[in-house]
C-alpha cells in the first residue's frame, strides 16, 4: 500500500493483483468506490442485495472501464446485510475465491422507521452494523491469509449527533423510535468497531489494520431511500441540498481510497478537508469523543459477538 493521498476523484495506487470487496455498490458512492478500484488494476467483488442491479452496475462497469478492464472479472455478490444467512452465504463464497485484500463496508440505509431484520434487529442497526460486523469476522481467515489487509468501514458525521453508544439489547424495541437518533448511534457503532477491531488485530498480531472514512456532503442517493427523502417536507429539502450543494460520488470516493490505500496507523478515520468537513480532499480527521470511548467499543463487540453468533478468532 502507499502513503499517497489520492486527488478528488482520482485512481486508486496501482492495485493489480489485490482483491477488493465492496458492499453497496448498487448506490452513487459505492460504485464510484468500486469503479476507482477497478480502475487501479484491482480485481473487484461486487456485493449488493439486489440480483438484477447488480448486473446493471456490472455491464455499466464493463462499458465504462473498457479495454481497461482487461481479462479481470467483475464478479457479483449477493448479499443482504439484514439477513445474517445471507451473510454467512456470501462470506462462505467470497472465502471460496481465495485471500482478500480490502474489504469496504459501504453499504448502509438512512433514516428508515421502526422495521425489525430477520434477525430480530432494528432496520438500520442490523445493515449499518450487525450484518458488517458478521460479515467482516467470517472473512477475517480471508483477509489474514492476504498478508496485509485493510477493513474499511464508511461512517458519517452523523456519529457525533448520537447522545450515547448502543449497547442495550439489539433485539428489544423501543417505545419511541427516532429513525435519526438510530441512524446517528449506528454511525457510532461504525466507528467503535473499527477502533476495537484494529486494536484487538494488533494485539493478536494480524496483518491487518482498520481504518474508516465519511464522504462529507456526497449526493449518493441514501437521503432519497431515506423514510423523511421520499415523502416531500424537510427530507426533500435536504435531498436537493445534497444534489445541488453536495460531491460528486467520485469525490466523495476519494476518501474510501485513501482509507484504503493510504500508509495510514490503525485506526485512522478519513473524510474531507474543507469547511466542516462537508466536501474536498481527503485528509485523517478526527471523531466526537463517544467514537474514543474504549470500554464502550469493548462493551459493543461483546454485545455484536453475542447478538450475531459471529465470534472472532
Amino acid at each position: 500500500m502507499t502513503p499517497e493521498t489520492p486527488a478528488i476523484g482520482a485512481a486508486a495506487p496501482d492495485l493489480t493483483g489485490r482483491r477488493v470487496l465492496v458492499t453497496g455498490v448498487t448506490s452513487g458512492l459505492g460504485t464510484a468506490t468500486a469503479e476507482l478500484f477497478a480502475r487501479a488494476g484491482a480485481e473487484v467483488l461486487l456485493a449488493g442485495r439486489n440480483r438484477d442491479k447488480l448486473a446493471q452496475v456490472r455491464q455499466q462497469m464493463r462499458r465504462d472501464l473498457g479495454p481497461a478492464l482487461g481479462d479481470r472479472e467483475l464478479r457479483a455478490i449477493v448479499v443482504d446485510l439484514a439477513d445474517l444467512s445471507s451473510v454467512r452465504h456470501a462470506a462462505a463464497e467470497v472465502s471460496g475465491l481465495g485471500p482478500l485484500d480490502v474489504l469496504v463496508n459501504n453499504a448502509g440505509v438512512m433514516a428508515l422507521g421502526p422495521e425489525r431484520t430477520v434477525d430480530g434487529f432494528d432496520v438500520q442497526m442490523g445493515t449499518n452494523h450487525f450484518g458488517p460486523f458478521a460479515l467482516t469476522g467470517l472473512l477475517l481467515p480471508a483477509l489474514v491469509s492476504s498478508g496485509d489487509a485493510r477493513v474499511v468501514t464508511i461512517a458519517s458525521q452523523a456519529h457525533r449527533l448520537a447522545r450515547e453508544a448502543p449497547l442495550e439489547d439489539p433485539r428489544v424495541p423501543v417505545v419511541r423510535h427516532r429513525p435519526w437518533r438510530v441512524y446517528s448511534a449506528s454511525k457510532l457503532a461504525n466507528l467503535l468497531f473499527t477502533a476495537e477491531l484494529d486494536r484487538r488485530a494488533r494485539e493478536a498480531g494480524l496483518p491487518l489494520r482498520a481504518t474508516a472514512a465519511h464522504p462529507g456532503w456526497t449526493a449518493t442517493g441514501l437521503m432519497s431511500g431515506s423514510r423523511h427523502g421520499s415523502g416531500g417536507g424537510i427530507g426533500s429539502i435536504l435531498v436537493g441540498a445534497f444534489g445541488l450543494l453536495g460531491q460528486s460520488p467520485e469525490e466523495g470516493a476519494a476518501a474510501t481510497v485513501m482509507a484504503a490505500t493510504a500508509d495510514l496507523p490503525g485506526g485512522a478515520y478519513v473524510g474531507p478537508s474543507g469547511p466542516l468537513e462537508m466536501r474536498g480532499l481527503p485528509h485523517v480527521v478526527g471523531g466526537s469523543r463517544l467514537a474514543r470511548d474504549a470500554w464502550a467499543a469493548d462493551r459493543l463487540w461483546q454485545l455484536s459477538e453475542e447478538a450475531t453468533g459471529v465470534t472472532y478468532p
